[in-house]
């Protein structure tokens, strides 16, 4: 019996307002403690230096939460289930979307990415892989709010988070994320399956933020590029530092762009002047023991929490009913 083909993939790209999306970061840039946000990370070299660090020794998530998968996917399969649809969040190319066929068996698989460019490029190909397998792509920026449930098939679904990329989060910003994932479990045996990097070791977790060979200071002043592009800026990467440094207090990593002389930029017509030392912040991570996630889980209204860790207890998967 022939395999079932299906439809080649689609996407559904959800707009965002290019002057509002103008307006903020213009703003961010000028404010008195100016600040980029992580998205205008990823344009195409920015993805490919992130996959970069994620091979590197010192980031140990990718690493530790792979193996963790590894090791407990019997245990996950069975909690998890098989044959639903599988949501990922943050899917960028679609290279863990394998693991999780493999894991899940999903039926359908929806791939979520601010990059609409990155989806269209990656699900094709994942489709000629899979093609018994149903492929749908959202371009959205869910930072914003999740918002696709007409998108979905109104059956019970899966999605997946992996990465800890909710540490990029403020904490009332990832509850209110996690919230608007559980209003989309709406049919039995739905859940998420979520990545979280654990409190441990401060220089651990800035050398996994600032790596001996410097890929992670390229990510960070690539940055600047990309804002170039949008803004006509003539922001100069090499004038800035990337600094990693941990806040005890928020239990966060943060990473800056560290002016290294005084220098002005034209932005959107106002000239701003860094001073020698003056940062532009970038990105934050969050990192959480293990009963704070759980409770945040519970709160924002999830239930029937496992929690699968390494033995070292550098990084948790939970998964959440």
């Amino acid at each position: 019996m022939r395999a079932p083909v299906m439809a080649a993939p689609t996407i559904r790209a959800y707009a965002l307002d290019p002057v509002d999306e103008r307006r903020a970061l213009v703003e961010g840039l000028l404010a008195p403690h100016a600040s980029i946000s992580p998205k205008y990370f990823y344009d195409a070299r920015g993805g490919d230096l992130f996959a970069s660090i994620c091979r590197l020794p010192e980031y140990y998530p990718t690493r530790v939460e792979a193996a963790i998968l590894e090791r407990h996917r019997l245990a996950l399969r069975d909690v998890v289930g098989t044959r639903k649809e599988l949501v990922d969040l943050g899917a960028g190319d679609c290279a863990k979307a394998p693991r999780w066929f493999d894991l899940f068996a999903p039926t359908r698989y929806v791939a979520v990415d601010i990059a609409r460019d990155t989806l269209a490029r990656a699900l094709p190909a994942l489709a000629a892989r899979y093609p018994a397998v149903d492929m749908h792509g959202i371009a959205v920026d869910f930072s914003r709010g999740l918002d696709i449930a007409r998108d979905l098939r109104g059956s019970a679904a899966t999605f997946v988070y992996p990465g800890s990329s909710i540490g990029n989060f403020a904490p009332q910003d990832a509850f209110a994320l996690l919230r608007s994932i559980r209003a989309h479990c709406v049919v039995a045996g739905s859940g998420l399956l979520i990545g979280v990097d654990t409190k441990k070791d401060p220089a651990r977790l800035v050398a996994a933020y600032d790596d001996a060979d410097g890929v992670t200071a390229a990510f960070d002043r690539n940055v600047l590029l990309h804002v170039n592009r949008i803004l006509g800026t003539r922001f100069d990467p090499e004038a800035f530092a990337h600094v990693a440094r941990y806040d005890e207090t928020h239990s966060r990593i943060e990473m800056h762009l560290e002016a290294r002389v005084r220098q002005a930029v034209v932005i959107d017509g106002a000239t701003r002047t860094f001073e020698h030392g003056e940062r532009i912040h970038t990105e934050n991570s969050y990192k959480y023991a293990l009963e704070e996630f759980g409770a945040m889980l519970a709160h924002a209204g999830f239930g029937g929490v496992r929690v699968f860790q390494d033995d070292e207890r550098d990084f948790a998967v939970y998964y959440a009913a």
